[in-house]
């Protein structure tokens, strides 16, 4: 499949295509491509010391906003230290967001590419301070979860090694107001993490529950996943796709699994996953779920973004239904210039929980940017999951890889629609992205990896290929959607 047929409400899912416009392929330049966009603009803009980026995290501390951006592996110089450092987390002062100022780099695990950095950052107050919650490396065995004290954020200090001994580690979740973390991570034992037997659960990404109400006594809590995968599993069939992250929002957890393939979405009661029975058993792991979505084999669940309590404007005649629940549900796109089925972003209706259904599907048109040919990977990655007010069942801002971040409509879920999109410029900083058939191929394009929101109306575009942080604001009409 090369495009997503019109009729797909029919075929997959029962999800309606959205109607989109996308801006005009801006020229190649030397080194890449300059920036494009409509309704939106560059705010300002830091390097990250030339390391690729992956999550950034936005926290406001005090007067002051602070973005905490997780990298892949790699290593580079720090200026601040005049060192070369293996990427870890990135600590920029952004609260004047035309002026970044970079305060930190703390190093993560050794290793390239997937194999060390410290891809992750979350970031809560806790006890009269701020904390840092981030993966340590991707790799057996060096692999962790760590706590960092941020209060002064130009001068992190470790607090604690929540479990160490993984592998797989990836996107986490923190609840700031009670302290519950779920990490993200293979626990394996042994190293097939696809063979059964009595240690180690079968599938290389689980979640681990702890407590770190407290983040320097960090108080493990369970582990969960989805039945089949758990230790000495002896169910028949495949082993169910491994975790990519939860998000909490009320009683609830949404997970996501799968990424980009075999994808299934998630509802879990979260009291009964905190105080259920602790002990991996299929039963025990069942118990807690309210439902699943399974979505067709060529999309995976890489991040389940929950917008509750929608009014629907054009049914407010109906005497029933006009408010309604969805879940935001992005398949990662994860192969250079389109070598892979093409991957889209769905409106999933959970108004009734226990029966998920897909109503709508956004995606960018290939056609109208010529994105296949620019480089570097195509389609969705993940979206925003800021709940600030400016932004929530209004916009998302969803991370689309060599075509930016494009905003995204939702004020009606039924009909989501491109309202504005951004793609940065390369820069002589921007790695480039091969692909090796029918020969080998290289070229430099913008991978826009992650976007993050924070409710002064700022986007922060984080990107895979070494070109920093992007601070971007909406204008003209998309604007008017934030009251701006």
């Amino acid at each position: 499949m090369t495009a997503l047929p019109g009729r797909l409400s029919v075929i997959l899912l029962g999800l309606a295509l959205a109607s989109l416009v996308a801006g005009p392929a801006s020229s190649q330049t030397p080194r890449g491509h300059g920036a494009e966009g409509r309704d939106m603009e560059l705010v300002g803009h830091d390097d990250l010391q030339g390391r690729s980026a992956y999550q950034p995290t936005i926290h406001k501390q005090g007067g002051r906003f602070i973005a905490y951006v997780g990298h892949h592996g790699g290593k580079s110089r720090n200026p601040l230290t005049g060192v070369d450092e293996d990427n870890g987390t990135s600590i920029v002062d952004v609260t004047d967001a035309a002026r970044p100022r970079y305060l930190a780099h703390i190093p993560g695990a050794a290793g390239g590419g997937e194999q060390g950095g410290a891809q992750m950052a979350r970031v809560c107050d806790r006890q009269g301070k701020t904390y840092l919650l981030r993966t340590f490396g991707n790799a057996v065995p060096n692999s962790a979860h760590e706590v960092w004290d941020v209060s002064d954020p130009a001068k992190p200090r470790k607090v604690s090694t929540v479990v160490t001994g993984l592998t797989s580690t990836h996107k986490n979740y923190w609840e700031c107001d009670t302290g519950t973390a779920y990490l993200i991570s293979g626990d394996l034992a042994k190293p097939d993490p696809m063979q059964p037997g009595p240690s180690g659960w079968r599938t290389s990404r689980m979640t681990k529950i702890y407590d770190l109400s407290d983040p320097a006594k960090p108080v493990f809590v369970r582990d969960f996943g989805l039945a089949g995968q758990e230790p000495g599993s002896t169910a028949p069939g495949p082993v169910p796709p491994g975790a990519h992250g939860p998000m909490v929002l009320g009683n609830r957890v949404y997970f996501a699994y799968g990424t980009s393939a075999d994808g299934i979405l998630q509802i879990v009661d979260r009291q009964k996953l905190l105080t259920g029975g602790k002990e991996p058993t299929a039963a025990n792991l069942n118990a807690p779920e309210i439902s699943r979505l399974y979505m067709s084999p060529n999309w995976g669940g890489h991040t389940a973004f929950p917008v509750l309590g929608m009014t629907i404007g054009d049914w407010a005649p109906n005497t029933k239904g006009h408010m309604r629940d969805f879940v935001v549900l992005v398949s990662e796109a994860i192969a250079n210039e389109c070598r892979e089925f093409r991957h889209g972003s769905f409106m999933i209706d959970i108004t009734t929980e226990t029966r998920p259904f897909g109503v709508a599907t956004f995606e960018v048109p290939e056609s109208l940017g010529k994105f296949c040919q620019r480089g570097g990977r195509f389609g969705p990655h993940s979206s925003s999951e800021s709940f600030a007010p400016i932004f929530y069942k209004k916009l998302v801002f969803i991370a689309y890889f060599n075509a930016g971040v494009r905003a995204v409509d939702i004020r009606n879920p039924y009909a989501p629609r491109e309202a504005a999109f951004y793609v940065p410029a390369t820069t002589e900083r921007t790695a480039e992205r091969c692909v090796t058939e029918p020969s080998r191929s290289c070229k430099v394009a913008i991978q826009t990896n992650n976007v993050e929101a924070d409710e002064r109306g700022f986007v922060y575009l984080a990107d895979r290929a070494n070109t920093g942080l992007h601070i971007v604001r909406l204008t003209g009409d998309a604007a008017k959607i934030i009251g701006n």
